[in-house]
Formats: C-alpha cells, structure tokens, sequence
C-alpha cells in the first residue's frame, strides 16, 4: 500500500512553497533603496523568477507533482536572496557601482566603446542596458544573478538526467535542482555578493548536459559564450579536448567555438571598442593579482604564510602542475578511445572543474564555483560520490566566508611556521584525490565499450 506521506509530499511542498514566496513578497516591503515601485518591481521579478523556475521544471517532466514539491525549495531560495538584497560588498562599491555610474552619465549603450571595467563585454552590455532604469542598480544586478542562478539549477537537472537516463522515474535531477538554488556558495556569490559565476556556472553546465545527450555544436558554442563572460570556464574547457580524442566529439564541431565568440563580441566591435582591447581582456585580468594566492584553498596554501618565496618560479611550478594534469586526462581521452562513457566523462569533468584552479596560481575563493556545481550534480546521480560534494562545497564556503568576514576561520602553528586556510586546502585536496580514485577504479572496468549515446 502506497505511504500516504508520500503521497501527500508533494502538496505539503506546495504550500510550503507558497507561504515562503508570500514571506518573499512581504520582505520586499522592508528593502532599503529606491521608493515603493522599486519595491514592487523587485518582488514582481523575484515572483517571475520562482515562476520560472516552476515552467522550467515543467517543460522538462510534464509532472504536475514534481512542480508542486519544486515549489518548495524555489520558495526558500528566493526567501533567502530577498534577504540578501541590501548587502553592498567591497565589489559593487568599488567596481560594478561604478561601471553602472559610467554607461548612466555617458549614454548607455553608446558608452560600450570605452575603456571601462575588466570584464568582458557580455557583462557590460547588461550593465550598459540596466543604466537607462532609474531602479537601484543594486538590485538589478542581484536580479540578474538570481536569474542565472534558476537557469543554472535547470542546467544541473538536465544534466543529472543525462547522467541517469536508465533509471525511469528518478528523482536525482529534481535533487539537483533544488540543491544547486540552496547551495550556500550559489546563494552568496549572486544575491549577497553581487557576483555574477552564475552565468558562465550555468553554461558549461548545460554544455555538459547537451554533450552527454550527443549535442555537441550547441554545447561547444555555449562555452564559447561561458568563456565570453568569465575565463574561469577554461577550467573545464579540456573536457571537450579529452571528448575529440576520445571520438565523441568531431574536430568540425569545435569550429563553433570561435564562431560563437565571434558573435559575442560582434556587436562591441560595430559599436565602436577596439578588437585589441577584447580579446586582450583576459591577458590583462591575469596581471592584475600578483599575490600568488587570493583566499583560494589552492596548493599555495600549503607554503606558510608570511614564508619568502621565489613567486616567478612558484607560479611557473603551478601551471605545470595544472598542465600536466590536463595532459593527462587528454592522453587518457586518447587511449580510451571509443569507450568513454557518460560515467567517465562527469569524472574528468570534477577533476578539471578541481584540479586546474587547485594547482594554477593568483586563484581568487569563486574560482571554486564549477567544482561546486560540478560535484553536487556528480553526488546527485549518484550518492556514493556524495564526499567529492560536500568536500568541494564546504572548502568554498569557507573560503567565501575568509574573504566576507575579513577574517581566517581556522589558523594552524606548526612547527614554527603558521598556515592560514589548512582545513580549506586539505578538504580541496581530499575533494580532488577521491575523484582521482573514483575515475581509476573506472577505468579497468571500460573495456566493454560502453557507448556514451
């Protein structure tokens, strides 16, 4: 007989869900900037992002009782971010305030052909769109995450689909989808902090999922635009090299890449910027943070801190680590030609999304994000990788938490020599060592041939 719990589950999710997207109508009313309208709006967009996120998990199930227990954890998320709404970081005072200041006392769009800010111009034509509101720009950038913060929890759904397509009526990406939109570092990198890793999280997470279901020009030209947003999408980026050695991408279908950037770009480009000022965006990003590690539970954590180093040759030994390690997964690409299977392909995906930004250096504690999008989708598929998540999760919580409170959470004196982020690091590590494992004791097991399509 049918558990009537459970049967109840999903209109108890309902009305729970309810009652939090009352309570995030009702905070609204207690926001601190802009006047009644700007109040209004910002509860009218929460409610239109809860609703769709409900349309999203509709299109994907046509279940009527997986939307009404979606309802519960949309409500929370966005009760929770409502909360979030006041918070001016260090970041929007200093930098996206001022970015938004430009493109309102210059024109808008029009100003795209200046030199301003360090990101790239996917990212400033919303700030250059958002400019000719009079709502506080605050909110509109928080709004912006949130949004992307709902299409990413779609992405790792999608994704976590792929990944259990033989198991009929699972309930894993409707998992994954509410974990992901209450994930503490999703919640504090877009609605508290104003960051925006959302963005490029959510596309090489819907790249994964159209890779896995045998799209691969749509998803190789949807990381082209994660790239166009931030440069942290090059760390998972060797996936589809390890996929075209391993036969499961065409070399024809990585000529998306350069096309889509190219599109991307394109409208900067007729609006006047300089085609040098684009593309050498990154290059100037990467000598902007000469430390050699930003709060990051990187390797360079393990040197002690306040310890002279030669940092030139530290570095350089950073990126051969990461080089190598990249190196690695595309030899094994190669020799596991034909055989590589939806259940390797995640694994060298949590590998790159930790290893790179663990070994390469100047890591800033967001650099995280795809590490821990990555290995929640991975423990969602399947529990038994639930440590790689909760590692990952927790290493990047803490590290935000270092850089928000201005504060270390733990710091260790050992033999003389003090280190400031060790149980960060050392979770990191742990993290990246147990997906190491999990792909090795994969790899004898593949010689069946199992077909990734």
């Amino acid at each position: 007989m049918e558990n009537p719990w459970r049967k109840r589950l999903p209109s108890l999710c309902a009305v729970s869900g309810g009652v939090l997207l009352a309570g995030t109508v009702w905070a609204c009313a207690f926001l601190e900037r802009g006047d009644r309208e700007a109040r209004l709006f910002t509860a009218l967009a929460l409610l239109a992002l809860a609703l769709l996120g409900l349309a999203l998990v509709w299109l994907e199930t046509r279940c009527r009782n997986q939307v009404l227990l979606a309802l519960l954890p949309i409500g929370a998320a966005m009760l929770i971010r409502v909360l979030c709404l006041d918070h001016a970081s260090l970041d929007y005072e200093d930098f996206l305030s001022k970015w938004y200041a430009y493109f309102k006392a210059n024109g808008g769009i029009r100003a795209i052909a200046g030199s301003v800010g360090d990101y790239n111009v996917p990212y400033l034509y919303f700030i250059a769109a958002i400019s000719y509101s009079n709502m506080p720009d605050l909110y509109l950038i928080k709004l912006f995450s949130i949004l992307w913060d709902v299409l990413l929890a779609w992405g790792c759904f999608r994704l976590v689909r792929s990944l259990t397509r033989e198991r009929q009526g699972s309930c894993a990406p409707l998992i994954a989808f509410g974990a992901v939109l209450l994930l503490p570092t999703v919640i504090l990198n877009g609605a508290f902090w104003g960051q925006c890793d959302a963005i490029y999280g959510a596309l090489c997470i819907h790249a994964a999922a159209l890779t896995l279901d045998g799209k691969n020009k749509l998803a190789v030209a949807l990381m082209a635009a994660a790239f166009s947003f931030k440069l942290q999408a090059v760390f998972v980026l060797p996936l589809w090299g390890v996929l075209w050695l391993a036969g499961k991408v065409k070399f024809r279908e990585l000529w998306m890449f350069p096309l889509a950037y190219l599109v991307v770009i394109l409208p900067a480009v007729v609006m006047g910027k300089p085609l040098g000022d684009i593309l050498g965006i990154y290059l100037r990003q990467m000598g902007e943070y000469p430390r050699l590690v930003l709060n990051a539970p990187s390797v360079y954590q393990f040197i002690p801190y306040g310890i002279q180093v030669d940092e030139a040759l530290a570095s350089m030994l950073g990126i051969v680590s990461a080089g190598i390690l990249v190196l690695t997964l595309l030899a094994m690409g190669l020799w596991l030609r034909g055989r590589l299977n939806r259940e390797l392909i995640m694994a060298v995906a949590v590998i790159l999304c930790v290893g790179v930004p663990f070994f390469l250096p100047h890591m800033h504690e967001r650099y995280f994000f795809l590490a821990d999008v990555f290995t929640l989708c991975w423990a969602s598929a399947n529990v038994k990788r639930l440590p790689a998540a909760v590692l990952a999760a927790g290493a990047s919580l803490a590290s935000y938490l270092v850089y928000l409170r201005l504060t270390y959470n733990c710091v260790l004196n050992l033999g003389g020599h003090t280190f400031v982020m060790p149980l960060e690091t050392l979770a990191m590590l742990a993290a990246l060592i147990f997906a190491a494992l999990v792909l090795l004791r994969q790899l004898p097991e593949k010689e069946t041939g199992e077909r990734l399509i």
